[in-house]
């Protein structure tokens, strides 16, 4: 061994071991395999962004169709609204027309323009909500007054004021009913 070699290795010792592997790890890590290592830590990056926007694209193009859907099924909303206002003034005379001979040609011609507009309407799923008889819901029906019936069952609908209506199962106008209560409770311990 030369003096030279003799002397960094007393130096080394003396620094300690911990200290004599780092310089030699530091060595050992060329410029090229520091380079590497960065390359491929950019990769990485790079891969997780491109996923994330591939995501974010196929939730941009999801959220476009739904609300292209939603355009096409509830674009008729506000017309549909309007046309069950001249649903109802049709109802309304024909219910004003008496039943006579005179008259006759006039209800028949209510009659056949109410069943082909209801039937119009019904081809662009408009739906009408006549809940007679049925269970009260609120979300459909409106609740213009209750009435005791001991003979029905409590939140039944007992007469529908004004017909309801729907768009894809959307409501458009909630049907105006009366529902029954209950009968009143005595109070016999009084």
């Amino acid at each position: 061994m030369s003096d030279e070699q003799k002397i960094q290795d007393e130096s080394l010792e003396q620094v300690g071991p911990d200290v004599a592997a780092e310089t030699e790890d530091a060595a050992d890590a060329s410029p090229e395999s520091t380079a590497l290592a960065d390359a491929q830590k950019e990769i990485a990056e790079l891969k997780e962004q491109m996923l994330r926007t591939q995501a974010e694209m196929q939730n941009v193009r999801r959220r476009a169709e739904l609300d292209v859907e939603k355009a096409h099924k509830f674009g008729l909303e506000k017309f549909a609204a309007e046309m069950v206002g001249v649903v109802d003034n049709l109802e309304r005379g024909l219910a004003a027309a008496p039943e006579e001979e005179a008259t006759k040609a006039i209800r028949d011609g209510i009659e056949m323009t109410l069943s082909g507009f209801i039937s119009s309407l019904a081809r662009f799923n408009v739906d009408v909500v006549n809940p007679e008889g049925e269970t009260f819901n609120p979300e459909f029906h409106q609740a213009m007054s209750m009435i005791e019936n001991p003979d029905l069952a409590p939140n039944t609908v007992i007469a529908v004021m004004q017909k309801g209506y729907t768009l894809h199962g959307r409501l458009l106008r909630p049907a105006m009913v009366m529902v029954s209560k209950g009968a009143a409770q005595i109070d016999e311990k009084a």
